[in-house]
């Protein structure tokens, strides 16, 4: 935890326009709930590090929060140990609120949400500080009601089922999103990316440039960078149509659209279109929207208690007859045995 110094000389290194420097460093609080990702955590806290380091003033001081004041174990095993717990973060909010709390989560992260927890977040939003979400971490907000509206991402392995279970935030396939009070993030690495802009917001681009040098990234990534890259597509470049025509089917899983009709968006004929799929992903158009389908009913049977007649309708199924034959084929499983191994605690959530 870095210790407050006078910050004035640092509006030196801002540069025009950056948010100006006061007197004090920028207070960041942390907050890591059981099982919590390190890689996020450190991906998030190192370049606050380095910006300190390379400017030689204190820009930035961090504190590690928990639901209580006792070692927080992560999802590998390690613990870390906490600087300060919500009851004591609620009772100095009105002295002092820190610039930033940040919140990651772990596994399930469905049963992290206590009544004492909740209204500790509400508290928080009511006072006007802005609140981060890493991964996960992003449901617990939708959990509080304090999305409704907004627009949010989450780890992409998760936004399947949040986009079921809640209807209210508007979820972005990004790296990270900041809309008004809430900035979320698809966690682990993508928390780096948040950390440098909030730098260069607070610091100037010039200290983030230095961040990403010496942390040896090759600049700084955008919010709006997709966390994956369509579906079947191994490497970058290989032809704007066919990644177009990917996206169409990734953006239409509930109301599968003729292939006709996503020729006619991307400016090809079908016969065009089936030439790349079989050249570049090797299988047809109709192949491999089916495939995308499946696995979107997948992963919404694995993150959430919808009923399956549900999520075969949200995979663009009208036949559950004619759904388990096709997730059969493809998972070798029928979506009613894939139910049975999904753990007691996923649930419908509370969109």
């Amino acid at each position: 935890m870095n210790a407050p110094a006078n910050l004035a000389g640092m509006r030196s290194l801002a540069t025009p326009g950056s948010s100006a420097i006061g007197d004090r460093p920028f207070d960041l609080v942390v907050l890591v709930l059981p099982g919590f990702s390190h890689l996020a955590l450190h991906a998030y806290l190192e370049p606050f590090r380095l910006a300190n380091s390379v400017s030689k003033l204190p820009l930035f001081r961090w504190r590690i929060a928990a639901l209580d004041s006792r070692p927080v174990e992560g999802a590998n095993g390690l613990t870390v140990s906490v600087d300060v717990n919500i009851d004591e973060l609620a009772s100095q909010v009105d002295e002092g609120r820190p610039g930033q709390l940040a919140i990651v989560s772990g596994e399930p992260v469905e049963r992290q949400l206590t009544p004492q927890f909740n209204g500790f977040l509400r508290l928080m939003a009511r006072r006007g500080v802005a609140l981060s979400a890493f991964g996960t971490a992003t449901w617990l907000l939708a959990q509080t009601g304090l999305l409704a509206g907004t627009r949010c991402t989450i780890h992409w392995s998760r936004l399947a089922a949040f986009s079921e279970v809640f209807n209210q935030p508007r979820i972005r396939d990004s790296l990270f999103v900041k809309d008004g009070q809430f900035s979320t993030c698809a966690g682990e690495l993508a928390a780096f990316d948040l950390a440098v802009d909030l730098i260069a917001t607070e610091a100037g681009a010039f200290i983030a440039q230095e961040v990403c040098r010496h942390a040896t990234v090759n600049g700084q990534r955008s919010g709006s960078n997709r966390q994956t890259g369509p579906s079947g597509i191994a490497f970058a470049g290989v032809s704007e149509s066919l990644v177009a025509a990917i996206r169409v089917m990734e953006e239409n899983m509930e109301s599968p659209i003729p292939m006709s009709d996503i020729s006619k968006r991307i400016g090809v004929s079908r016969r065009q279109l089936e030439r790349l799929f079989g050249t570049y992903v090797g299988v047809t158009p109709a192949k491999h929207y089916l495939s995308l389908r499946i696995d979107h009913a997948k992963r919404l049977i694995e993150g959430t208690g919808l009923p399956l007649v549900d999520v075969a309708m949200a995979s663009g199924f009208v036949s559950s007859s004619h759904f388990s034959k096709c997730f059969r084929n493809i998972h070798g499983v029928s979506p009613q045995q894939l139910r049975l191994t999904v753990p007691a605690w996923i649930g419908r959530g509370l969109g």
